[in-house]
């Protein structure tokens, strides 16, 4: 229903201001954000639709952020009946409202860009208004403000508690001179958009604050303006684990913005002038589920200018794909010289070596590949995220890799929320190098596996002088083998060889958070031998395995129980087993020299 509020915005002639700002040139693209909204999507587009129609130029962007309902389809049809202004953007997985807002501000064309959420709580007829206010204020942002004097909304007491709540507490960590954050309304210039993306880690619910954030503190000017709201019946977002997932990520910007001053100081790369070719090289046992869905993803990718070389043990047809895809054959050999292989084979510029059972997203070529216009960055990789379809036995595994005291500071190949940085080892299940530079360290050591890809990016940072640069964008979702025996052999054999490593390559591989695993069954074993000496010594050893218990038992708090219980035996036996292993690797003289089993994936541990 149209409120009254709504036909003044309509009867009054404030369009002037927007056709103003847009210039002749101007077009301001409305990026809409939608997950589950299959019911209603296709008629909220043709609303925003209407609204603008003869009004401005304009291009609607309804982004699917991977729904496992109709909403694709139905923003199909939008866009079949509205092909002129309506821009659809369709991502596999479900990745959060602010990847979503990211990837269709990728796809969009206009000098001013409006974020708009798809259920149409917030009525489109303010558009105009935000206008108006930007021009009025001479302002680089307007946000829709839930506080403002000025706006009607019917919202429920307990959503209104906890955005005050949280607007109190925003305003006391990061100074932003707003009433309001989270209202999925908001109007930039699109350069304000350029600077923020370029820098920002949260993928999330607390989004908007890094986004707004970054952006005050850059120097662009914001203001807030009113907004019409009609909440209704919805059940929206507000639960423990959400409130919980943003107050991290609040915590987490406070201490990159005020501590760590990392917005001002990350490295933005320039621009590629001319598009490097990429070998994208797997390899892989043979064809599989998960094959195809690692071919998919590379299917929709936002960088087109690359080809793909799979690595099976023997031949197998892959049919026609939307990419260059070449099969090599390679017999039962190591991962190591499959990759080799694909080296020697590939067209690129820029060698990604992805895992067969790992898929990326579509911006992943597109965000790793702009770092190699620095000649000194040799290598790029990005985290290895635990998929959201993996079975619950391998959703567990995924989180004993996530739990703070398992990875420690090596959390961020599991998880994509670290700033950006320089790092000296990283796995090849999502890695990009330069081929001359592959060329001149030979290519892997075919000697080992696993941790051929350690003595890679060793020999990449030591040898050959060039940096490897994390980002948390170039992301893939890597399955992961089941809790608890396939997880524990793959543990097993890192530890074995990360333990030999800390002898071979001391400056990768000789860290304390690799020893105190090793450190912890030692004074486990040892600790429970010396308890005879005095009873005080008893209570002093239980005191402290019953503090690690606790520590443990809280970092895999969970609401569901049997998770919580099954991950708190996974970290613990994680534990035990990898301080094992580093300890027999580190006594051992050498590596085995064969392989039985090449395990490329879960699949073939059952996991």
């Amino acid at each position: 229903m149209i409120t009254s509020a709504e036909n003044k915005v309509e009867t009054d002639d404030i369009w002037a201001s927007a056709r103003s700002l847009l210039g002749t040139d101007g077009k301001l693209s409305v990026i809409m954000p939608a997950y589950g909204l299959g019911n209603c999507i296709e008629k909220n587009i043709r609303r925003v639709s209407e609204v603008l129609d003869g009004k401005i130029p304009y291009e609607i962007l309804p982004v699917d952020d991977g729904s496992e309902d109709n909403t694709a389809s139905a923003i199909r049809q939008a866009a079949e009946a509205n092909p002129d202004h309506v821009v659809p953007v369709y991502l596999k997985v479900n990745g959060g409202k602010g990847n979503a807002l990211k990837r269709g501000f990728a796809e969009s064309t206009g000098s001013h860009i409006l974020f708009l959420d798809a259920d149409l709580d917030l009525s489109p007829m303010r558009i105009p208004l935000f206008f108006q206010e930007m021009e009025r204020k001479k302002v680089d942002v307007i946000v829709g403000s839930k506080r403002h004097p000025e706006s009607n909304i019917d919202y429920p007491w307990r959503r209104r508690l906890a955005s005050f709540v949280y607007y109190s507490i925003v305003r006391i960590l990061i100074g932003l001179p707003l009433h309001d954050t989270q209202t999925g309304m908001k109007l930039f210039r699109r350069e304000v958009l350029q600077y923020t993306f370029d820098r920002m880690l949260v993928k999330r619910f607390a989004f908007d604050v890094e986004l707004l954030s970054i952006a005050h503190n850059k120097g662009y000017r914001i203001a807030e303006a009113p907004i019409e709201m009609n909440f209704g019946n919805k059940a929206g977002s507000l639960n423990a684990q959400n409130v919980r997932d943003v107050m991290v990520d609040t915590m987490a910007i406070f201490y990159r913005e005020k501590i760590l001053h990392y917005y001002r100081s990350v490295e933005v790369v320039p621009r590629l002038e001319k598009p490097p070719r990429v070998s994208v090289v797997i390899a892989c046992p043979g064809t599989s589920a998960y094959l195809e869905e690692c071919l998919a993803g590379l299917a929709v990718q936002t960088y087109t200018n690359f080809e793909v070389i799979v690595l099976p043990d023997e031949p197998l047809d892959l049919g026609k794909r939307a990419f260059d895809c070449r099969v090599i054959s390679t017999g039962k050999v190591r991962p190591a010289e499959k990759r080799n292989l694909g080296i020697e084979r590939s067209d690129g510029e820029i060698i990604a070596f992805l895992d067969d059972d790992a898929y990326p997203i579509p911006n992943w070529l597109e965000t790793a590949v702009k770092y190699f216009s620095v000649p000194e960055i040799g290598g790029v990789g990005g985290p290895g995220a635990t998929p959201p379809n993996d079975p619950f036995l391998a959703q567990l595994s995924g989180r004993v890799f996530d739990n703070l005291f398992v990875s420690g500071n090596y959390r961020y190949r599991y998880k994509g929320d670290r700033v950006r940085s320089s790092i000296d080892d990283y796995p090849s299940c999502n890695l990009f190098v330069r081929k001359d530079v592959l060329q001149a360290i030979g290519g892997y050591n075919t000697r080992f596996w696993p941790g051929e890809d350690t003595i890679l990016c060793h020999d990449i940072v030591f040898d050959q002088k060039k940096r490897i640069v994390y980002d948390p964008w170039a992301l893939v979702y890597h399955h992961r083998r089941s809790l608890f025996l396939p997880h524990l052999r793959q543990i097993g054999r890192y530890g074995l060889h990360r333990g030999y490593f800390a002898k071979r390559f001391p400056q990768t591989s000789l860290r304390l958070s690799y020893l105190i695993p090793s450190l912890f069954v030692l004074g486990l074993v040892g600790g429970a031998a010396i308890c005879w000496l005095h009873p005080y010594l008893l209570y002093v050893y239980l005191g402290g395995v019953g503090f690690y218990l606790l520590l443990t038992f809280l970092s895999c708090v969970s609401r569901n129980p049997l998770v919580w219980l099954l991950t708190w035996f996974g970290v613990i036996s994680t534990h035990i087993w990898y301080g094992i292993r580093f300890a027999l690797g580190l006594l051992s003289r050498r590596m085995p020299c064969e392989v039985r089993s090449f395990d490329h994936g879960p699949q073939q541990t059952g996991g």
